[in-house]
């Protein structure tokens, strides 16, 4: 690498000015020490775009649990243990935990290999109850009842003899909640590594045996897939032929408002009764997906703001209209992957080597749809009702003064909500108002102060020592941080943004840079998508786009799967792309070379 500064240390991070209190939002452990100056980090700026508010802290503090319970110690993984992160001005870093000790991998390989073999030769059947395990965990936080303390109890808790007030359930139903959380993140995470572990193993078999292999062209073996992830975008289509073949199209022009569209459709009589029969019918539970990615309680589920179904609907009714939707590329992608891999293979010189790539191969395509399939039952299903379930206990709060609406208890630490259930539970048994408002409403009117004066901040992309050697291959396949990527990083080419060629084509247009969600309803069209990062929930609007771009992510990132099984170039992991290009700017994306030029 050529000379450079490097990234700057964790300690010389300054407080935003106006947020110097940040800290108070987060648990101690969540700090930086004096020891993680010598350490690298990288910002995580694919789960969290933005700064985190007090509550959706738990959305990093509890997957980063599951994660390393399950890499170091439940399936022993040889090479890694889990995943540190940090929180500096609201914003998420992450390192990795390597195994370098040669004796050490080998005494891990030795537990690692039958545990993770069972599954991967039982994989279709535990993946059947795998889907049972998390149906169950989902009906559970549905069921979660949140206590409204009425006056006096029901007869029933009488003369049933039940013995327990509502207060009592304030604590527990909300801790019952945290609690499945957490469950749900240790079954997301039960065969996901695994997943990646055996993408892994075949993308170093591919690097070694093929030094000149790109990433893209490994992910290209694998592509193709046909996955639950893209259901709730197949119901818009469905919905949009429904609207052509009822006559209520006219209603969907590019945009509407949904509240608009949809009292309309209540005087369309009979046809618009049945249109909004089938939306009614597809909303469940098919629009429980965030237009985030599940790790903000303000990234809403399609069922709590329709925008991004909306935005997508008038752009597949007008194809239909056109003579049809075009399909996704799948059969191209699949006959695409056999003639690559076919190739390849040919190259290879023994039987044995062979056999080999045809095994790994084929483990990677059995095992691959779940690392997509996983992500509408965890971050979107679940995680929607979690956040849902949560806003009813802020509106508790809320209705006995405590808060001034239900969202602002997204503001309190997960413990500082249950010191004020515990207050509200002592107020109603004694027949008293709750001390909570007095001393909860300031902390929550300068946390969201300073959460606004935080989104202005510019984190780095990476602190610490550049290090001598980055050969994580999951860091490298999701998040896209590689040697490579950290030079360019520090020094930036003036005439391109560089990043990972994620998927292929060349294609020129008008750049649209949304840096937040909430801005998705301005995309329009045939533009060039320019994001931090997207989520496979945004693969509606991917049918109005042109490519699409992202700050972070690596070939095997989300954003890089739905592009190409969408069949449209992609560049991802370009660290800096929303700070350099502008709305507006006309540009010219290449998914072959992992470049974006301004022209």
């Amino acid at each position: 690498m050529t000379e450079q500064q490097g990234f700057p240390l964790p300690s010389q991070i300054a407080d935003v000015p106006g947020a110097e209190n940040w800290r108070s939002m987060y648990q101690y452990f969540t700090r930086f020490q004096p020891d993680d100056d010598k350490r690298f980090w990288f910002y995580n700026s694919m789960h969290f775009p933005e700064p985190i508010p007090a509550f959706d802290s738990v959305t990093s503090e509890i997957p980063y649990q599951a994660i390393g319970a399950n890499t170091a110690r439940l399936f022993v993984f040889p090479t890694t243990l889990g995943i540190e992160h940090r929180i500096v001005n609201g914003r998420v870093y992450i390192t990795a935990n390597p195994v370098l000790d040669p004796a050490e991998i080998g005494r891990r390989a030795e537990v690692f290999g039958p545990r993770a073999g069972y599954y991967f030769e039982h994989w279709d059947s535990l993946y059947e109850g795998w889907k049972e395990r998390l149906r169950g965990l989902i009906a559970e936080i549905e069921g979660i009842q949140v206590p409204q303390l009425p006056e006096w109890e029901d007869d029933d808790v009488v003369f049933e003899s039940r013995g327990v007030a509502q207060n009592h359930y304030l604590v527990e139903n909300f801790n019952k909640c945290l609690a499945l959380y957490s469950k749900m993140w240790h079954h997301h995470t039960e065969m996901l590594m695994l997943g990646y572990g055996a993408y892994v193993v075949f993308f170093q078999f591919c690097q070694q045996a093929f030094p000149e292999i790109s990433d893209q062209t490994v992910a290209r073996m694998v592509a193709g897939i046909d996955v639950i992830m893209y259901r709730p975008d197949d119901e818009l289509k469905a919905l949009a032929r429904l609207a052509v073949e009822l006559g209520v199209d006219d209603l969907f022009v590019e945009g509407a408002v949904a509240a608009d569209v949809l009292a309309a459709l209540e005087t369309r009589g009979e046809a618009g009764a049945r249109w909004l029969d089938e939306f009614a019918k597809a909303r469940d539970p098919w629009f429980h997906v965030s237009s985030g990615d599940g790790f903000y309680h303000h990234h809403l589920s399609w069922n709590d703001d329709l925008t991004v179904p909306f935005t997508a609907l008038p752009g597949y009714v007008a194809a239909v209209k056109a003579g049809g939707i075009a399909p996704r590329p799948t059969k191209q992608l699949m006959a695409e992957r056999e003639r690559i891999a076919t190739g390849y293979r040919e190259l290879l010189p023994t039987d044995d080597e062979k056999a080999a790539f045809d095994q790994m191969l084929g483990l990677c395509r059995l095992v691959f749809p779940f690392v997509e399939d996983h992500k509408f039952y965890c971050e979107h299903w679940f995680t929607t009702r979690f956040f849902q379930k949560i806003k009813e206990f802020g509106a508790l709060l809320a209705r006995v003064g405590v808060l001034t609406e239900a969202d602002d208890v997204f503001h309190l630490h997960h413990t500082e909500i249950d010191q004020a259930l515990s207050d509200l539970s002592l107020a109603w048994a004694a027949g008293s108002p709750p001390l909570g408002a007095g001393h909860f409403q300031p902390i929550i009117a300068e946390r969201k102060r300073m959460i606004k004066v935080l989104k202005d901040w510019s984190p780095p992309a990476a602190l610490g020592p550049v290090p001598e050697a980055l050969n994580d291959p999951a860091v490298r396949m999701l998040w896209g941080i590689t040697q490579e990527r950290i030079e360019s990083w520090l020094n930036p080419d003036p005439d391109e943004v560089v990043g990972v060629a994620a998927s292929s084509g060349v294609v020129e247009g008008i750049a649209r840079v949304l840096h937040d969600v909430a801005e998705i309803g301005s995309l329009r069209e045939g533009e060039i998508l320019v994001v931090p990062v997207t989520a496979p929930s945004w693969a509606p609007v991917f049918a109005k786009i042109q490519a699409a771009v992202s700050d972070i992510g690596g070939s095997m990132s989300h954003a890089a799967i739905v592009a190409r099984e969408y069949g449209m170039p992609a560049v991802v992991g370009c660290g800096d792309a929303t700070k350099r290009i502008r709305t507006g700017d006309r540009v010219r994306v290449d998914g072959d070379r992992g470049t974006v030029r301004v022209l």
